[in-house]
């Protein structure tokens, strides 16, 4: 579709939590929707106002969306690109957290993974993100103290490649006692020149405070932000984020904080759980929820059916005024079978695991705006004068636009309509 560079959007639909300002329209329906025009000039949107309240410039092309929903781009805050399409080669035999550790220990360099592999993986996933209406996301990085040159080296190219289309933040993974000595020092320093965020696993055990001391210490040393996994289990013991908490208050941690999983939250005592919230909000921590990553490995038990759904206290936290997202995580890989990179399916599944509709206007900020701002991006609001990066949905009402796979979407990046066909599977060979 070609409408040139100066075009109106009319009767679209608009979740009000999206739009700034608020721009006081009355008309809003029992979803938080509302009806707006929009003036789009170059990459930039010049206009927003209520739906037929003032007469358009007939000479400029004006696209009628009959009350599509129209969104910012996705941010998706918490993916794997590196593991990524790996599943024929090295499959998830048991579905289980301990099955997919020890297979994906074994694709490794040595057995199956080079520059090449690495490389066509990662970004047949950022094609396949790009195409469905997502601008940014932050990935974590396998980097054990073997091959995190490769992996990085691989990112690094992409992110170059990319430049112009997506925004690539960078997490380091590896357990937290990896990073004492030299060796945390040298990948510390290398996340810093990539721009990075310093990441890993804490895990619970006597050396965590120590641990997280370190991690700590070379983030403040680096300026770097800190993104963990914390507590991806069904242990009520495992309280890490407990822990980190902590450590950001004793360290007066002035960097941005996400914590990733939390799953050990939702089967915690009302004690344990009330003292956490209350330390993760005076410690700025923001969360991130990956329902469907969690629905898969969480409570798997032999010839038994899951007595819960793995996912975080993801209401909870957004009632104590705690930043919360969602995202994609792990695709086709050991830890998660399925999945297409899309923004739209990762709400769709959490709105279905989660209870993510009451209502639903609110809880879209968890794939949109609140992932931008925990990204330390632009506001991802529908503004006067931002980016014309917008989906664009023939679905009227949420109801619509979660019934449907919506693979007709259409895609503006800075007011220009983009290909959205997706990669074909035949790219990975």
């Amino acid at each position: 579709m070609d409408l040139g560079s100066h075009y109106w959007l009319i009767n679209a639909h608009i979740p009000q939590s999206l739009l700034v300002p608020d721009l006081g329209i009355q008309e809003v329906t029992k979803e938080g929707l509302v009806a707006c025009d929009l003036e789009i000039q170059g990459s930039r949107i010049m206009a927003i106002r209520a739906s037929g309240r003032f007469q358009l410039t007939e000479s400029i092309p004006i696209w009628d969306l009959k009350k599509g929903i129209v969104l910012p781009c996705f941010v998706d805050m918490h993916t794997h690109l590196d593991k990524g399409h790996i599943w024929e080669r090295s499959p998830n035999p048991d579905g289980t957290f301990a099955s997919a550790l020890k297979a994906a220990e074994s694709d490794r360099p040595s057995n199956y993974r080079n520059y090449e592999d690495i490389y066509r993986r990662m970004e047949f996933g950022l094609k396949c993100s790009y195409a469905q209406g997502t601008k940014a996301i932050r990935t974590h990085i396998d980097c054990p103290w073997d091959y995190f040159e490769l992996n990085l080296q691989v990112f690094k190219d992409l992110q170059t490649a990319w430049s112009d289309r997506l925004t690539l933040q960078p997490v380091s993974l590896i357990t937290l006692d990896e990073y004492t000595g030299k060796k945390g020092e040298i990948l510390a320093d290398r996340v810093a020149e990539l721009g990075g965020i310093l990441g890993g696993v804490p895990y619970s055990n006597p050396e965590l405070e120590s641990q997280l001391d370190r991690l700590f210490s070379l983030a403040t040393e680096r300026n770097l932000d800190l993104d963990l996994h914390t507590d991806e289990n069904d242990d009520p013991s495992s309280q890490t984020l407990k822990v980190v908490a902590k450590a950001a208050l004793r360290h007066n941690f002035k960097g941005n904080i996400v914590c990733g999983h939390c799953c050990s939250l939702a089967v915690q005592t009302q004690i344990d759980v009330e003292e956490t919230l209350e330390l993760v909000k005076a410690a700025n921590i923001g969360i991130v929820s990956l329902p469907m990553c969690n629905l898969y490995l969480q409570d798997r038990h032999p010839d038994r059916t899951p007595r819960w759904r793995g996912v975080t206290l993801i209401h909870e936290l957004n009632q104590k005024g705690i930043p919360i997202a969602i995202a994609s995580d792990n695709v086709r890989d050991p830890f998660f079978g399925f999945g297409n990179h899309d923004g739209l399916e990762v709400f769709n599944m959490a709105v279905r695991i989660a209870h993510l509709d009451t209502p639903y206007s609110d809880w879209i900020k968890t794939i949109t705006t609140t992932p931008a701002e925990l990204m330390s991006l632009d506001r991802n609001y529908i503004s006067i004068g931002s980016a014309a990066d917008l989906i664009i949905f023939k679905a009227r009402y949420f109801s619509e636009l979660l019934s449907r796979p919506q693979s007709d979407r259409h895609i503006l990046r800075d007011g220009i309509w983009i290909d959205t066909t997706l990669p074909d599977y035949s790219e990975l060979d």
